[in-house]
């Protein structure tokens, strides 16, 4: 009786822009799907089936049209994928029929049309493909197989491989995994000939949606492991680990495809990246997650005196955690102090969904953030931790900056560089070219301040001398002289006061310098015209305070340092609020972005003050009140 390997659909297709070798690499869409049955056990062949398929962009590039003879009007009246993959399927199944069979094989001259092409596009259009579409002979490896000494196979057809192979076996049937299995990795090694970096990705992704980015090709089990930043927060990266060279080459060929509207990069990387990321050390982490096919779940935010008996009960009898509370996994310092954080197992998809609604629901006191989490994260998270040190890193001395800035403060905020400019007078000629620069808010819209890099301190010095409590249309305007450092701080989302100098927002809970500011080049001689940063909270004019700068007090905190400067080739914009899923990150050598809005530092608060005293004296500014309730207990 014959099986399934004696009944083969010999199957092809070509896409609107580039094919043969590069098939699949341009993600342009299938505009033509060939196939036609071949009896192995009787040596005949059925039926050419030749359809055409009309894209959703309806485009064709000049390579295209070349290679396969097809215009843009050939494929306007054509049915778009789903209708043709259905009659594909009608046909294949009534044909296989009529000779007797129940099953057979997809044979194509090459993978790439089953793991570039057809897989990656049914994944964006939700399209639900064929069984057959998930096992598949590749031609050309069984040829080299069979006829090892027959030299290169470009210029045999399909025709000429497959009478070449008439009574041979096949050997290898390659498979497209359904789904990606999630899992701990080994601390085995790990062949940096498998691995990639995929840069790029949008904060909310999980693994399951990186897994989707590259359907088609076959991810290692728990072989996504997302990167986080030294504040635990995802960073838009992510490892992945293929279970060959081949298709690692082929997860090459994606680079700058798209998830969603966001194009995604991807590099080579080694084993021990991987490692460094997924490999789990603690016997802890590794019993957590010993169990298979489970899902995982962040909750960030917990009292720290909450007790397993309080976490089942606010997750409630829909959610129930697997193995009740060896299911929770509290996230500790080295010393047993909580941080807050735990992760939860979840035995299905339901109750996991079941636990995101209690996103931001209170218990105690506090709110309580969910996220969805993978095994890779909880690694990460658990080593980091207990590798933080208990007492933080004393800062260096503090090192003498250059004032050689001025700023300025209650400017109109319909002013533009010209209006400054003017405003400035004969002092003009001392600010260093494509030295102004506005401070816009969160929103993109002027905040009333600017900074100037003026050629020397004494210049600056002079500037805001002269030019102090000026008038620029009917408002007058502060100038005060400040250094690079300050700028730049301020710029990046902190605040400047006659106070000190407050770190942005982000970096307010560290007392030694951020490590991620090392990452900052020099500065280049001039700066941007314009750059976006969040908000100073300074946007009103105030009268002048006689109090002057404490650089001591000030460097405590953030000493400057030469290479404490900021690239101003970035793009500022892009500041984006943190996402509902797990905490995202950047990298240990990315700048860091603050979180939604701005922190204010208050010094010199009377003993007494209250959060009502406190949200009085900001009255007429929008108070993030749920931050708020984060640190108190009265709102």
């Amino acid at each position: 009786m014959a099986s399934h390997s004696d009944t083969l659909v010999v199957f092809f297709g070509a896409t609107a822009g580039a094919n043969g070798g590069k098939l699949g690499s341009d993600e342009r869409e299938i505009i033509l799907l060939v196939w036609q049955i071949v009896d192995l056990h009787e040596k005949k062949v059925g039926k050419l089936h030749r359809c055409l398929v009309k894209p959703d962009t309806l485009e064709l590039t000049d390579q295209c049209k070349e290679e396969t003879g097809l215009s843009l009007d050939d494929t306007v009246t054509a049915e778009p994928l789903d209708k043709v993959l259905q009659q594909f399927h009608q046909s294949v199944s009534s044909e296989v029929k009529c000779l007797g069979r129940s099953s057979y094989t997809i044979c194509v001259n090459s993978p790439l049309i089953i793991r570039q092409a057809l897989h990656p596009e049914a994944s964006k259009k939700n399209l639900v493909l064929p069984e057959c579409f998930f096992s598949f002979v590749d031609l050309r490896k069984e040829f080299h197989k069979c006829c090892p000494s027959a030299g290169p196979v470009q210029k045999l057809t399909p025709a000429s491989m497959l009478e070449c192979i008439l009574h041979h076996k096949f050997s290898c049937v390659e498979t497209v995994k359904y789904k990606f299995d999630s899992g701990t990795c080994k601390t085995e090694p790990v062949d940096s000939e498998t691995v990639i970096r995929a840069r790029g990705l949008p904060w909310q992704s999980s693994d399951q949606d990186i897994a989707r980015f590259f359907k088609g090709l076959n991810i290692a089990k728990g072989g996504v492991a997302l990167c986080l930043n030294a504040q635990g927060r995802r960073n838009g990266e992510a490892l992945v680990r293929f279970i060959n060279s081949e298709h690692r080459d082929l997860a090459l060929e994606r680079h700058k495809h798209h998830m969603g509207s966001r194009y995604i990069e991807v590099y080579k990387a080694t084993g021990e990246e991987f490692l460094k990321i997924a490999g789990g050390t603690s016997n802890e982490v590794t019993q957590f997650l010993s169990k298979e096919n489970q899902v995982i779940i962040r909750m960030r935010g917990l009292p720290f005196t909450a007790t397993p008996q309080e976490v089942l009960s606010f997750l409630g009898p829909e959610s129930p955690v697997t193995d009740g509370s060896e299911g929770l996994l509290f996230v500790k310092y080295p010393d047993g102090r909580p941080t807050g954080d735990a992760f939860v197992l979840f035995s299905c998809e339901e109750y996991a969904q079941n636990a995101l609604k209690k996103h931001k629901q209170i218990l105690g006191k506090r709110y309580i953030e969910l996220f969805r989490s993978t095994a890779a994260e909880v690694q990460q998270v658990l080593n980091r931790y207990m590798s933080t040190p208990l007492i933080s890193t004393l800062p260096p001395s503090p090192i003498v900056s250059t004032r050689d800035c001025v700023r300025l403060r209650g400017l109109p905020y319909a002013a533009g560089i010209e209006d400054i400019l003017e405003f400035m007078g004969e002092h003009t000629v001392d600010i260093k070219p494509h030295g102004v620069h506005m401070v816009l808010n969160q929103q993109g819209r002027p905040s009333g301040d600017a900074f100037i890099q003026m050629k020397s301190p004494e210049k600056a010095f002079m500037v805001a001398q002269k030019c102090h409590k000026k008038t620029m249309k009917d408002r007058y305007v502060e100038v005060f002289q400040c250094s690079t450092e300050e700028m730049s701080i301020v710029l990046m989302g902190g605040t400047l006061n006659r106070s000190g100098l407050s770190p942005p927002p982000c970096k307010l809970p560290c007392l030694s310098p951020p490590a991620a500011y090392t990452a900052f080049p020099t500065l280049p001689a001039s700066l941007s015209e314009v750059a976006l940063y969040q908000p100073p909270l300074l946007a009103a004019p105030r009268p002048p305070q006689t109090t002057a700068h404490n650089p001591a007090h000030t460097l405590a905190y953030y000493p400057p340092q030469p290479h404490l400067y900021m690239n101003m080739n970035m793009n500022y914009t892009a500041y984006y609020p943190s996402p509902p899923v797990s905490p995202s990150t950047v990298a240990a050598a990315s700048p860091v972005l603050p979180q939604p809005g701005a922190l204010v530092r208050m010094q010199g608060l009377p003993y007494n003050t209250g959060v009502k005293d406190i949200l009085s004296f900001f009255q007429g500014y929008q108070v993030s009140t749920c931050e708020t309730c984060r640190s108190t207990s009265s709102c």
